[in-house]
């Protein structure tokens, strides 16, 4: 089907084309100064198991190809929330949750660990090389990339108003994260595809919180930006309108006052443990913009919420 500016004949029709390209043009210089600056540095892209329920966005993985293709190494870190609670929920294995951490037995830790680094994981692999990328999948037991601990919880008892420690299970927390095994990848011209699933010191695999391992990832990557694509705006104020950009003293603040809530505050805490680590900026995203990634990182706007560290 022919693009509307090229129906007709004639000098209209040359007009209408030469318009299209001037404003192609104008995308192009603009954008360039954003290439040269990410040109040749690391941005650690986590894209949410909500994104995917009805599979690998084929405008997500046109975006992380052209990064690529500009001399940006990107490093996706995914979830798999959704996909893992349809599957325990087909194999009648009980899923419960404390403060919004899924706890992982024996049984369900198997099933985390197929979902994850088997099915989610190489459908974006399959999605990013059919827009014309090369990436490989791997988890955080590989190449000891994610060295993880038990995550220790504590929880009041409403009836004895004491805390408590709850067990989660085979729930982590990354204590170290081996930046030499993504090096590795990239030095190879190919695009890591991170599932986070950690290993123990005795070989224990760990369920951990995809946020938290992109968070992780970014700080020993020194990655150039840490962009978590989720499925609001960003960050509002009060008014429902976006903030576009906070320093950690201010997403402290909001958090205090109860501006920032709810399912917002992990993520904001993942932004602000990555810029302290040495990333340059970490951004809140909705992932639902087509192109949002290109958006953010080639427009003097930019399309979320933004935290810098002062």
């Amino acid at each position: 089907m022919a693009l509307q500016d090229d129906v007709g004949t004639g000098p209209e029709r040359s007009l209408r084309v030469l318009a299209r390209w001037r404003q192609t043009a104008r995308v192009l210089v603009e954008a360039l100064p954003y290439i040269l600056q990410y040109e040749g540095r690391n941005i650690v892209v986590k894209y949410g198991g909500h994104a995917m329920e009805n599979g690998v966005s084929e405008n997500f993985a046109q975006d992380i190809v052209l990064m690529k293709m500009t001399g940006i190494d990107p490093i996706v870190v995914h979830g798999g929330g959704p996909q893992i609670g349809q599957m325990l929920a087909r194999l009648q294995i009980p899923s419960t949750f404390v403060d919004g951490l899924r706890v992982t037995d024996q049984a369900a830790i198997e099933v985390v660990e197929m979902v994850l680094t088997g099915t989610i994981n190489k459908q974006i692999v399959t999605g990013i090389n059919a827009a014309g990328g090369r990436a490989v999948g791997i988890s955080g037991k590989d190449g000891n990339l994610v060295i993880a601990k038990k995550l220790e919880r504590m929880k009041m008892d409403p009836k004895t108003l004491q805390s408590r420690p709850v067990d989660l299970g085979f729930v982590g927390v990354p204590e170290k994260v081996n930046g030499e095994v993504l090096s590795t990848i990239i030095n190879s011209d190919l695009i890591p595809v991170v599932a986070p699933i950690g290993v123990g010191s005795k070989g224990e695999t760990y369920n951990i919180n995809a946020d938290t391992v992109a968070g992780a990832v970014a700080g020993a990557m020194s990655a150039a930006r840490l962009l978590l694509l989720t499925d609001v705006e960003g960050v509002l104020d009060r008014e429902g309108k976006l903030i576009p950009k906070l320093n950690v003293a201010e997403a402290r603040a909001l958090i205090a006052d109860g501006t920032i809530s709810g399912g917002m505050i992990p993520k904001i805490e993942t932004a602000i443990d990555a810029v302290e680590a040495g990333v340059s900026g970490a951004v809140i995203l909705d992932g639902r913009i087509p192109h949002v990634l290109l958006l953010e990182l080639f427009t003097e706007h930019g399309a979320g919420t933004m935290i810098v560290k002062e």
